[in-house]
């Protein structure tokens, strides 16, 4: 049986932008800087996060020794497998599972400057040494691009290099774009070069510091605690992020897309797609669609299931034998060392052919592999 984790994630070296940015941009570069014996996130010249920089990792290590300020430093939350290429081999061999698809961590967190070019740089910089990552170890894991989405016409070229090297889908920031909902129009020349290329956007979960999702934010900042923001900032994002995918009619525009819901488990897509399609009754003869927003789902959204999920083989049955996938969201905090263990727990009930495809098959489709 193929198996495919679909999300994880490396752990970048503290000097990657150092060494890889051009030199114009150099002295900007993303970077682990300590002062008084405290390290310091810098992006932008701002810092983003102080103190606890291992909880960007950490799954190997105790919370509480990851979240007390000073404790810990970056390099003690990144395993070898998480930023070595053939230590992650090793892993992949030890869980059983053929390849993983492999996020950023530093890379997906949302730069604070509004110097596009240096967002450019940023991203281009972590392609470059994601493609060499990847090429060590062509076989066995499967690389995600990242673009400045501020800078349309950037994005799209730097996908396109991407595309020639080997990348197989693009992160996709579930959020509001200076001012611009993931469906507008204004994003389409990304959506098509996807489409063309036959390869998934990627709807993953961005961590931000200064609280959960939007539409918690202020609930995140009362105290509500760690297990209510990684909890609840996952489908936060997602929802309203995959809702404008469909009602902003992108999927009418791009009927061969792919979209993946990625670190927010599967069982939300069936509430999604019964609240849509009972909404869309009522509204559609002012905001038209060609299909039920139930169909898109079912057509062009894909969801990787947690390892532990108890609504998978619902979920196979209401958006489609083909929709699910799963991920292990390793190395980060809220994730499994025993994920490959767990999510064959998970579908152990399944029928053989169900078993094969959230395992793996799907993955295989989905990132054309």
């Amino acid at each position: 049986m193929t198996v495919i984790d679909c999300d994880s994630h490396i752990m970048e070296p503290a000097d990657l932008w150092e060494r890889y940015l051009e030199s114009e941009y150099r002295d900007r570069a993303i970077r682990v800087v300590e002062e008084d014996g405290i390290e310091k996130l810098v992006i932008g010249e701002r810092v983003v996060l102080e103190g606890v920089l291992a909880a960007l990792g950490g799954a190997h290590l105790d919370s509480v020794d990851l979240f007390t300020p000073g404790r810990l430093r970056y390099a003690d939350g990144c395993e070898p497998a998480s930023h070595d290429p053939h230590a992650r081999a090793e892993l992949l061999d030890a869980w059983g599972v053929d390849r993983g698809v492999l996020f950023p961590t530093i890379g997906i967190l949302p730069f604070p400057t509004d110097d596009a070019d240096l967002a450019n740089a940023y991203c281009r910089a972590y392609n470059t040494w994601q493609a060499e990552f990847f090429q060590t170890v062509p076989d066995r894991v499967v690389p995600i691009a990242v673009v400045n989405w501020h800078d349309v016409a950037e994005a799209a070229r730097e996908l396109d290099r991407c595309l020639r090297l080997g990348f197989r889908g693009l992160f996709v920031p579930p959020e509001v774009v200076d001012g611009r909902r993931p469906g507008d129009p204004h994003f389409d020349p990304i959506w098509s070069r996807l489409q063309d290329a036959d390869l998934p956007g990627c709807l993953h979960v961005i961590v931000r510091f200064e609280g959960a999702a939007a539409a918690f934010s202020q609930w995140n900042q009362s105290g509500a605690g760690l297990a209510f923001g990684f909890g609840l900032g996952a489908t936060g994002q997602l929802i309203p992020a995959m809702a404008s995918l469909v009602l902003d009619r992108v999927f009418d525009r791009f009927p061969r897309l792919k979209i993946v819901s990625v670190e927010a488990g599967c069982g939300y897509a069936g509430y999604l797609m019964d609240r849509l399609d009972e909404k869309h009754h009522f509204f559609q003869a002012i905001a038209p669609l060609e299909l039920k927003p139930s169909d898109y789902v079912r057509r062009n959204c894909y969801f990787v299931a947690e390892p532990e999920e108890r609504t998978i083989g619902a979920m196979l049955e209401l958006v489609g034998k083909d929709n699910i996938l799963w991920g292990s969201d390793y190395p980060h905090i809220d994730s499994r060392l025993d994920a490959a263990e767990l999510i064959r727990g998970s579908v152990a009930g399944l029928d053989a052919g169900s078993k094969r495809r959230v395992m793996g098959e799907n993955g295989l489709r989905v990132f054309g592999l």
